[in-house]
């Protein structure tokens, strides 16, 4: 009981090192990259353009964490495409901890910059309805971690199960049988994309809180 527990610890800890090892083997920047460089020098790309577009520049010292949170996810849910793996983002353990990293980073960085000014944020914006607002933000901002692992964890774990219930009818009606090569195969299609989605909602979301934690007051 106790390693079938720990499955998600030992999977995500696969994605990490899955993660790490395909960016060490794009090695470092060249004068002509390889084709395997331009596609992270492209994501590396999506990744910037993505924080600069909702943060600014000052945003960019966010990109190696929202880039790796984004490749993290994506190797994870990935995971669960293998058969006899289940994806470590179907464990809201997993999810958990990666929602309370942006949680408390988005929440750090806003003191670090603002000051108790930060508070302002919550405040809305009439003096008069200050506390009525407070309140309200702060279960807003308190459900973010929640709606973040839940939404993924819905996902993956929905996803999980859909497959295994499409994969069983196919093997188990024999009509389905003689178009099952090109139904399988959009099965994977569809579980592929809702791999790349789920990762890149993860990734907006967690650029979007830092965004309204960065932010000035005036803008």
């Amino acid at each position: 009981m106790q390693e079938t527990s720990l499955s998600h610890v030992y999977l995500g800890l696969l994605a990490m090192a899955v993660s790490l090892s395909a960016v060490m083997a794009a090695g470092r920047p060249s004068v002509k990259p390889t084709r395997f460089q331009a596609f992270w020098e492209g994501y590396v790309r999506f990744v910037r353009s993505m924080v600069v577009e909702n943060i600014g520049q000052e945003g960019l010292r966010y990109v190696p964490l929202i880039a790796s949170i984004g490749l993290f996810v994506f190797f994870s849910n990935l995971l669960g495409m293998i058969p006899g793996l289940e994806a470590p983002t179907a464990n809201v353990n997993t999810n958990l901890a990666i929602a309370l990293v942006v949680f408390l980073l988005y929440n750090i960085e806003g003191f670090r910059l603002h000051g108790f000014g930060y508070l302002k944020h919550f405040m809305g914006p009439s003096p008069y309805l200050a506390p009525v607002f407070f309140l309200i933000e702060v279960i807003s901002h308190l459900a973010r971690p929640i709606t973040l692992t839940l939404r993924l964890f819905a996902n993956m774990k929905g996803g999980a199960l859909l497959l295994v219930v499409l994969v069983g009818l196919v093997v188990k009606n024999p009509f389905t049988m003689a178009v099952s090569p090109i139904f399988l195969l959009f099965i994977i299609a569809i579980k592929f994309l809702a791999v790349f989605i789920q990762s890149y909602i993860f990734m907006i979301l967690s650029v979007v809180y830092l965004a309204g934690a960065v932010s000035h007051e005036e803008h």
